[in-house]
Formats: C-alpha cells, sequence, structure tokens
C-alpha cells in the first residue's frame, strides 16, 4: 500500500513538473525588457529653500477722533482704498469755529489794551521830565505795557490751540491703504475716549516676516557674501492655492537676536502688491496678497550653480537609504546610491553618487531590479 502511494505521488510530481518547466523556458527565452533611460548631466541649479511666511503691512494705522462732538459725515465707503489726506469723517464743526472766533477777539482785545498801555506809558515818561512827573508812574505804566503785551501773546496761543481743535473736527487718512469697516455711525458723540473709528492698513509694498533655522540663515549668510550681499537673494511666494506669485522680492532687515525657544533668526523681505488687472477697485479683492496672509517663502540664490538634476520619481528610499537604478554599459541594472540636495515636486538635486554621462532609468523602474538586463532607450 505505502509502495502505491509513492508511487502515485511520483507521477503527480512529474506532471507539475511538465507543466511548470515550458513556463521556465519561456521567461527565460524573454526578451529584456524596455526601460526608458535619462543621460544625466549637470545643469544650472538655483539653490533655494522654503519656509512659511506671513504678509504683513508696512503701515497700519488706527483713526481716533481728538475733540469731541457730534460724528457730521463719513466720506467713504468701507473696504475701499484712500488716499494720503483725504477726508475721511467730519465732527460737527459749529461749537470749534466759534472758539476761534471767540479767541480772535480776545486776541484783537489784547491787542488794543497794549496799544492804550503804551499810550500811557509814553504820557508818564514826558512828564517825568515836567515837576509833575514821577518815575513811580512811568514805572506802574512800563509794567502795564509789559503785561498787556504778554497777554497778546496768551491770546494769540489760545487762538492756535483753538484752529487747531477745530482742524481735528476733520479726520483725513495720513496715508494710501485700505479703509476697514467704519467702528461709529453718523450722528454718534465720538472723542478721544471713543476707541478706534477705523484702520486703515499700506498695501504696497507690504512686508514678509519668516523664521529661518539657524544652520540655514549662516548657509545664506555665507553664499550672500560671496555673491555680492543679500541683493543676491531672491524671495519668492507660494500662494495658499499653490500658485506662485508673479514678483519678486528682496530681503531687507534681519533680526540682531535668535529667538531661543525655536533656534530660529526672523528675517524680513519686502515685496510688491499691485493692483490685479482688470479688478478695479474692488474692495479686498484688488490685490494679491493681504496683511496677515500665510504664504510659503522661497529663498533662492540668484546665481545658480551647476548640478546634476533627475526626475523625482526616479529616486526610490528603502530601509538602506535613498537610491537610483543605472544602467550600465553591459545594459545591466545596477542600484546606485544617491544623497540627495534641493529638491521640488518635480525633480531633485543629486549631491553625490551620480556623475554626467550616467544613464538612469527614469520610466519602467517598476518592472525592473538590480542585477537584470534591460533594453535602455533614451529619453527625449
Amino acid at each position: 500500500m505505502k509502495q502505491q502511494i509513492f508511487r502515485l505521488a511520483g507521477l503527480a510530481l512529474s506532471g507539475l513538473l511538465m507543466l511548470v518547466t515550458p513556463a521556465w523556458s519561456q521567461t527565460a527565452n524573454a526578451p529584456p525588457p524596455t526601460v526608458t533611460v535619462m543621460n544625466v548631466q549637470q545643469q544650472p541649479v538655483y539653490a533655494q529653500q522654503s519656509y512659511v511666511g506671513r504678509v504683513a503691512a508696512m503701515d497700519i494705522v488706527q483713526l481716533n477722533a481728538r475733540v469731541t462732538g457730534y460724528l457730521q459725515s463719513q466720506n467713504f465707503k468701507d473696504g475701499e482704498d484712500v488716499k494720503a489726506w483725504q477726508l475721511l469723517y467730519v465732527i460737527e464743526q459749529a461749537p470749534y469755529q466759534a472758539a476761534v472766533a471767540q479767541a480772535q477777539a480776545q486776541v484783537e482785545a489784547a491787542i488794543a489794551q497794549s496799544q492804550n498801555a503804551n499810550v500811557t506809558l509814553q504820557r508818564a515818561e514826558a512828564l517825568l521830565r515836567t515837576p509833575a512827573g514821577q518815575q513811580s508812574t512811568v514805572d506802574a505804566a512800563k509794567a502795564a505795557a509789559l503785561s498787556d503785551t504778554a497777554q497778546i501773546d496768551a491770546a494769540k496761543a489760545q487762538l492756535q490751540t483753538a484752529k487747531i481743535n477745530l482742524g481735528y473736527t476733520e479726520i483725513r487718512a495720513p496715508l494710501d491703504g485700505q479703509i476697514g469697516a467704519t467702528a461709529v455711525n453718523v450722528g454718534n458723540v465720538v472723542g478721544p475716549t471713543s476707541g478706534v473709528l477705523d484702520t486703515i492698513v499700506s498695501e504696497d509694498p507690504v512686508y514678509v516676516t519668516f523664521a529661518l533655522p539657524v544652520v540655514d540663515a549662516l548657509k545664506f549668510r555665507n553664499t550672500a557674501q560671496a555673491q555680492g550681499g543679500l541683493s543676491g537673494i531672491d524671495l519668492l511666494l507660494q500662494l495658499p492655492d499653490g500658485r506662485m506669485y508673479g514678483q519678486t522680492g528682496k530681503i531687507d532687515f534681519i533680526n540682531n537676536q535668535i529667538t531661543a525657544t525655536t533656534d530660529t533668526l526672523n528675517w524680513r523681505g519686502t515685496i510688491a502688491n499691485p493692483l490685479l488687472p482688470g479688478t478695479g477697485n474692488i474692495p479686498g479683492a484688488a490685490r494679491e496678497l493681504t496683511s496677515g496672509e500665510f504664504v510659503t517663502v522661497i529663498l533662492r540664490n540668484r546665481t545658480p550653480q551647476n548640478q546634476i538634476v533627475v526626475p523625482r520619481d526616479a529616486v526610490i528610499t528603502d530601509q538602506l537609504g535613498d537610491f537610483v537604478l543605472k544602467v550600465g554599459s553591459d545594459n545591466k541594472v545596477v542600484r546606485q546610491p544617491v544623497t540627495m540636495g534641493a529638491n521640488t515636486n518635480d525633480s531633485v538635486e543629486i549631491v553625490k553618487g551620480l556623475s554626467a554621462g550616467d544613464h538612469v532609468i527614469v520610466d519602467g523602474i517598476q518592472r525592473v531590479h538590480p542585477g537584470i538586463v534591460v533594453n535602455p532607450k533614451l529619453a527625449k
């Protein structure tokens, strides 16, 4: 019985080998898989690094009332762009116009009184040359004249104060920018204690603030020294929706202290923020950048360096590190470890591991592995 079982097992194994052997023979005789390779060469690369940044207005001005009175008029629409010295609010002016008129009258009265005092002094001095004159009378007249002259100065100062207060009844824009929504409506009483009436934010150009790790800051500083200063670094922005902003900025400030809690150094750049074509004066939508907006800051060296760059998909990462599949002169696939530098979504800089003229597989990677022979086709 056991012999019969062994015989049946042997027949089954022989049949299985007959079924499998043709498949092996077909695989061994199959042509090498075709892959697309790239002839890597050095090309100009702009060293760059990305950071999280925030847009900030260069000037933010809060408007306050400096005199008390009813708010008589609002001469702008909420959210519109305003020009420097544009009239924005008017506080009732009648009481302050009356104060100016009263102060003007006091000046005229003081002048008249001073003129009378000078005439009295002249008479006393004339009588002093006669037996009827007394020195004490002259001294009293001179003191009165000087006092009345001082009253003129005091009255003029009160007139100037009245005119200043009258000027405060007109609140004008101190700079070009976008104004927000008014906090107080016409008809309400406003004054120095009533709080902020509105806020104006400058729009063009704007600041961009961001923090660099100290290591990155040192690298950029050394590069800038070799390229003639901070002017050798361009500041680019990527908007929250992924688009690249069309303007190029520059670095204008580096902080003099490192933030101890994060070991970073704060940098600041300036960049233009012009009106968008075709938008006109649309409140809140006429310019691309808005104060307080988060953006991606890209610092890029203006002078490129020659580096080897390959498509990002050509680099594979496993437990042993980063590598590419290189095709040798015998068309055999070789695993080539590499060290990556700066990278984007599409490409990566190879700092170490490849030389000009190497053939790297860029398409068909999933069909091959190190050690097999392939049919390489040069990418266009």
